[in-house]
């Protein structure tokens, strides 16, 4: 098993009195983590995906759950946005039986979050986990192995599945988008037409790295504005993608509304648009390297609480900084670069401005940006 950074802190938890949430993609590992965290302990498992369960677990009164958890003290509940009502359901466990320590996982932000935010409030430990991150990788493989193995990490990913099969990383790629990838997100985003979603998570694929116009999208695939927003919004809470907006602040004629789109996965989005070419011959390099690196440090500002806000900048007059980090009163910005032919500069409009840190990372460098170091960086 790969260990997991958040694993240290989600143990120190444990018998707080409150439930421990972990939600994240499927199959990012998140019932391995707890179930690992749990050996050796008598638990109560009950799988959401399962029909009989949800039906037992949608509304249930106190004594029916008490029979149901009997003699123990931990309950593990998997999936459990698939159960109607599931809120009311964990409230009433971690308020009536109190000896019982509760964990649950979730694949999807669309209901969880809803279903828990009244009813848990106060009452949980909430993390987020996903993909292997390059640290947790890198930890595991060992620097010489990671070294050699980055080129294919920026085509297949880091989903575990993926990991654990050299050699059949497409065949599990495909797998995993096919059977999994839009599972909550067609049944619970109330999509009419998985179609039009298909061609937009397509478009939004070929334009990582690039600014993303939602009236261009909306003309190219055929569907009103308002729906494209929705869906990128219910991608989003399927952790499939995340935004970046554009940071604005004090330069005239900054881009105030722009956003960028990146995928949590580059192995997810090489499969969607089909393309596992090797990295020489591949014309979206700098593309896949930017997504790599971006979804890295969310990962690590995440994990680690560092509280980063992070956007990218760009001028009317095409100035632009990849990525910006605002961290307190620091402001940082980074450009990213596979391939350093000639030494590249940031704008000095941005620098000076904003008082602001500047850095390219690179091949040789990277390390720095998609590990940190919480001590390293107060200190910079």
């Amino acid at each position: 098993m790969i260990n997991r950074i958040i694993a240290t802190r989600v143990k120190s938890k444990i018998g707080r009195g409150k439930a421990i949430i972990i939600v994240g993609p499927r199959q990012v590992g998140k019932t391995t983590l707890i179930k690992n965290l749990l050996n050796g302990i008598d638990y109560g498992f009950f799988d959401g995906d399962d029909p009989a369960i949800r039906s037992i677990l949608a509304n249930p009164n106190t004594e029916e759950i008490r029979r149901l958890i009997g003699n123990r003290k931990v309950v593990f509940i998997d999936e459990g946005q698939r159960i109607k009502g599931i809120g009311l359901t964990l409230k009433i466990i971690v308020d009536q039986i109190k000896e019982v320590q509760l964990w649950v996982s979730g694949s999807s932000s669309f209901l969880l979050f809803d279903e828990l935010n009244e009813p848990l409030t106060g009452r949980k430990w909430e993390y987020q986990l996903y993909p292997i991150s390059w640290e947790e990788y890198e930890n595991h493989v060992g620097y010489l192995k990671g070294e050699q193995q980055l080129e294919s990490r920026l085509l297949y990913g880091f989903y575990p599945d993926v990991i654990n099969n050299p050699g059949d990383e497409i065949e599990v790629l495909q797998n995993l988008v096919n059977s999994y990838l839009y599972r909550d997100i067609l049944a619970l985003g109330d999509i009419r037409k998985p179609e039009i979603l298909d061609n937009l998570v397509l478009a939004l694929a070929l334009q990582i790295g690039s600014e993303v116009n939602y009236n261009e999208l909306s003309q190219l695939i055929g569907i009103d504005r308002n729906t494209v927003i929705k869906y990128i919004d219910i991608l989003e809470k399927g952790y499939v993608i995340f935004r970046l907006k554009s940071y604005s602040r004090n330069v005239r004629n900054e881009i105030k509304k722009g956003r960028k789109i990146y995928f949590y996965d580059n192995g997810i989005r090489n499969t969607i648009i089909g393309n596992f070419q090797d990295l020489k011959l591949r014309t979206d390099k700098g593309a896949l390297w930017e997504n790599f690196l971006v979804s890295e440090r969310i990962k690590q500002n995440r994990y680690k609480l560092t509280l980063a806000r992070s956007y990218f900048w760009r001028t009317t007059q095409q100035q632009e900084i990849d990525y910006v980090e605002d961290q307190g009163q620091q402001l940082s910005g980074y450009e990213f670069k596979w391939n350093i032919k000639k030494s590249p500069k940031l704008p000095k409009t941005f620098i000076e401005k904003y008082s602001a840190k500047g850095k390219i990372v690179t091949r040789a460098n990277f390390r720095d940006f998609v590990v940190i170091n919480p001590k390293e960086e107060k200190r910079r």
